[in-house]
Formats: structure tokens, sequence, C-alpha cells
């Protein structure tokens, strides 16, 4: 049962990317998971860290997002690297703060991300299959040299089964979710 909690360990890293992954991808709505990871070269070139690590990110409205730096000598290296994302969002400061306006999608914009999260989704999915065989192959080679039988073999493949379609149910959910929310106008 060992592979049991190894193999769902490693299936919940690959479900929290793929959470991860599709978040930072862009909606209707303004959302701090789209600017969080952007690299910033701050402290005159000597440091590149996200703006997660440089400043608290808050929702300030459906399309707006509140940048407050920590440091307030880093604020010009952020406002630079938001502007220079190519993400299209209109930057303006105002005393210590950031305010980030994320352009509304159009519709073309929209069925491209819808692609891009199936492609994610799929690439996810293609984790959860490799860790999946991986962890039969290991059970198979256990079988080959007698460790277990072949009842235990048995159970340990449907084991195997059942968690790797129970991770990839999760990431479908994940994947529906985010094209709802993409293609919510």
């Amino acid at each position: 049962m060992a592979a049991d909690v190894l193999l769902k360990q490693k299936l919940s890293t690959v479900v929290e990317e793929a959470r991860e992954s599709l978040g930072a991808i862009r909606t209707g709505r303004a959302s701090p998971a789209l600017i969080e990871n952007i690299s910033v070269t701050t402290y005159g070139g000597q440091a590149v860290l996200r703006v997660l690590e440089l400043a608290t990110i808050a929702n300030e409205g459906p399309q707006d997002l509140l940048v407050v730096p920590f440091d307030h000598t880093v604020l010009q290296d952020i406002e630079t690297a938001i502007r220079n994302s190519q993400m299209g969002f209109s930057v303006v400061t105002q005393g210590t703060q950031i305010h980030v306006k994320t352009p509304p999608l159009t519709q073309e914009q929209r069925e491209k991300y819808v692609k891009l999260v199936s492609k994610l989704a799929e690439e996810s999915r293609e984790k959860v299959r490799k860790l999946r065989d991986d962890v039969r192959k290991q059970v198979k080679m256990q079988f080959e040299s007698k460790a277990i039988g072949e009842d235990e073999k048995f159970r340990e493949e449907e084991m195997i089964d059942k968690v790797s379609r129970e991770y990839t149910q999760k990431i479908e959910d994940l994947k529906s979710a985010k094209e709802k929310e993409v293609m919510t106008v």
C-alpha cells in the first residue's frame, strides 16, 4: 500500500501544478494570478524576483488589480515589469500604489485561451498516465520477482487505475471550470 500513498502524493503535485498554470490564464476578470509570477529585475539589477515576492496584490474590481510594494524603492521596477509583460495591461502609479487595469478579452482571445486550457490539461493528464504506468511497471516487477502474488498484483493494479481516474477527473474538473470562466463575458 506504500505505492498508493506515493502515487497519490505525486498525482496531487500534478493537479496542483495544473491548478497553478490554469490560474495564470486570463479570463474576463482580473485575478492576482495574472501578474503574481511576472519577473521583476530590481535593486539595480542585482535581484530578479516575482511580483508576489515584492508586493501585495488585490482585486480592486472586476477588471482592476491593486499592487502595493513592501519596499517603495521597487515601485518603478514593478511597474516597468508589468507594463513590459506583453499582456496588454494599462498600468498607472499613484503614490505608493500601482493600479493595473486588464483590457476586456475579444471572442478570438477567449477561444485562443480555451485552446491553451485544453493543451495544459492534456499535458497534466499525460503526466498522470506516465506516473500510473511507472507504478504499474513497479508492481509488475514485484510480481515477476515473486515479491507479491497474483491476487496482490491484481488489487494493486485496480487501486492504481482507480486513483489515476480520480486525479484525471480532478484535472478535467479544473479544465471545465477554467473554460467556463474564460468564455463568460
